[in-house]
């Protein structure tokens, strides 16, 4: 989420209120919602929060997760792939403490395969550097890439049979007041990524439609 929507929110706040300052922070799930009850953060966005606690949790979307290539592989957004399909193949993916591992995993399951990475790495631009060097395929949504298959630096299709997403969230506390500065932030968000959507910068469908 840091990488697709640091910037937009930036512009967007700094330009309708200049003397509001922002801190944000980019970490695993369970940690910003740890920072959140001990009132180190004033909201986060994560994905399939854990909603136990003093906490509200507004669903945002339900974002899809594609089989990412580089440039010389056969992958087309027309042309979904089953997930069985990945069994035995060179794949780059985050280790397994990491929440989009253990759902990738999870769709492994229910796929009735088992995966085998050839590199694992949590971090998100070695994980890309990897892919675009032919390394392997990689799990991964499209927003973050969007602009490299853009430039044709990678290619991307859909998964299927099963269709891997995660749920994207905002969560406030529950246990104190919501600032209007808080409030105005997190409503902004909502609306870039409602944005981002509706274009299809960022594959996923809408949970505030329902």
């Amino acid at each position: 989420v840091a990488d697709v929507m640091t910037v937009p929110l930036a512009v967007a706040v700094r330009q309708a209120h200049p003397g509001l300052n922002l801190r944000i922070s980019s970490a695993f799930s369970g940690h910003l919602m740890d920072w959140l009850k001990r009132e180190d953060l004033d909201f986060c966005v994560s994905y399939d929060p854990d909603a136990t606690g003093a906490v509200r949790t507004t669903p945002i979307l339900l974002e899809s997760l594609l089989l990412v290539g580089n440039a010389d592989c056969d992958l087309s957004m027309d042309r979904p792939i089953d997930f069985c399909r990945l069994e035995g193949q060179d794949l780059v993916l985050p280790s397994p403490r990491h929440g989009l591992r253990r759902i990738v995993d999870n769709f492994a399951e229910r796929a009735g395969i088992a995966l085998n990475p050839a590199i694992e790495t949590d971090a998100f631009g070695a994980m890309i550097d990897l892919v675009q060097s032919g390394f392997g395929i990689t799990i991964l949504p499209l927003a973050p890439i969007y602009a490299r298959i853009g430039a044709k630096l990678l290619r991307a299709a859909p998964l299927e049979n099963p269709a891997p997403t995660r749920r994207v969230a905002i969560t406030y506390p529950a246990d104190r007041p919501i600032t209007p500065a808080t409030r105005y932030v997190g409503e902004t968000f909502r609306r870039i990524a409602t944005d981002l959507v509706q274009r299809g910068v960022w594959a996923g469908r809408l949970l505030s439609e329902e």
